[in-house]
């Protein structure tokens, strides 16, 4: 069993909440979310804002919360073979009231198909809330290229 090992990052005043799956090896190692260089996560949120890529967490941090975004996954410890989605097993998901309880969260949105399964599988009975599915980030996402990936997750701006 891994217990996920980083914090959420939110405020007050974080609008969106975005929530992964689990941390990968990488990630883990590195003590922050979507620490593996070929992820697309901060390329993405740096575009959509308009913003220069961050490379230290606390930058990451910075841009999250100056664009209203809270950021955490769904599960907060399970079984999992390296990074690999398709091996996790015995799924505790987080609890994100201590997220909904402070901000004022308009819209929670997944980073991929794995995000969303165990949000609706554990989570969204919980908030009675849905998650909007946005297209993981993930390198092993290949269909998506960059430009399709800034068309999909550009939505979060709106919010």
């Amino acid at each position: 069993m891994i217990v996920h090992p980083i914090e959420p990052v939110y405020d007050k005043d974080s609008k969106i909440l975005i929530l992964g799956s689990f941390p990968s090896v990488k990630s883990r190692e590195e003590g922050f979310f979507y620490g593996h260089k070929q992820n697309r996560f901060w390329k993405v949120i740096s575009a959509v804002f308009n913003e220069e890529e961050p490379k230290s967490i606390e930058e990451k941090k910075a841009l999250l919360l100056r664009n209203h975004i809270a950021l955490w996954d769904v599960i907060k410890s399970c079984d999992i073979i390296g990074s690999s989605d398709s091996s996790i097993s015995n799924v505790v998901p987080n609890d994100l009231s201590v997220i909904l309880d402070t901000a004022d969260i308009g819209a929670i949105y997944v980073n991929g198909k794995t995000a969303l399964k165990y949000y609706e599988k554990y989570t969204q009975a919980l908030v009675r809330r849905p998650a909007i599915c946005l297209p993981s980030t993930s390198p092993a996402n290949a269909a998506w290229n960059m430009d399709r990936l800034l068309e999909a997750w550009s939505c979060i701006k709106a919010e």
